[in-house]
């Protein structure tokens, strides 16, 4: 399994060892991760606070053309608010763990451009 996925599933792991939703995310910059969350809705009483989310959270404020080169890397489809959030932050590649119960805005993704790699492995 690749080395980035299986960090998005390391933080699904904590998220689920805070007593939270397991899904977890990386955002990978050049071979490196620079950025990594898991589900903090349980947590922290967040509305918002998605893997996927908090992985852009703890990257932090970055220049356009750093997200432009970066890979998402999350362990379940994102939905309508996180890809808004790929779209918005111009994120071009997004590998997804699980796609089979929980489709997510793929189709919408695809059609502002972002390249999927989705279905590593089974929910």
């Amino acid at each position: 399994m690749d080395r980035y996925l299986q960090s998005a599933i390391e933080e699904a792991r904590e998220g689920l060892k805070e007593g939270g939703i397991p899904i977890g995310s990386v955002i990978v910059h050049n071979g490196k991760i620079i950025g990594r969350g898991h589900n903090r809705r349980v947590q922290q009483g967040s509305a918002i606070m998605h893997a996927e989310m908090d992985a852009l959270e703890n990257a932090g404020r970055l220049p356009a053309s750093v997200y432009r080169d970066c890979i998402l890397y999350t362990t379940l489809s994102p939905c309508a608010m996180c890809a808004g959030a790929v779209i918005l932050y111009g994120i071009k590649h997004v590998v997804i763990g699980e796609n089979k119960n929980f489709s997510g805005e793929e189709q919408l993704l695809a059609a502002k451009g972002v390249e999927i790699d989705a279905g590593f492995y089974p929910g």
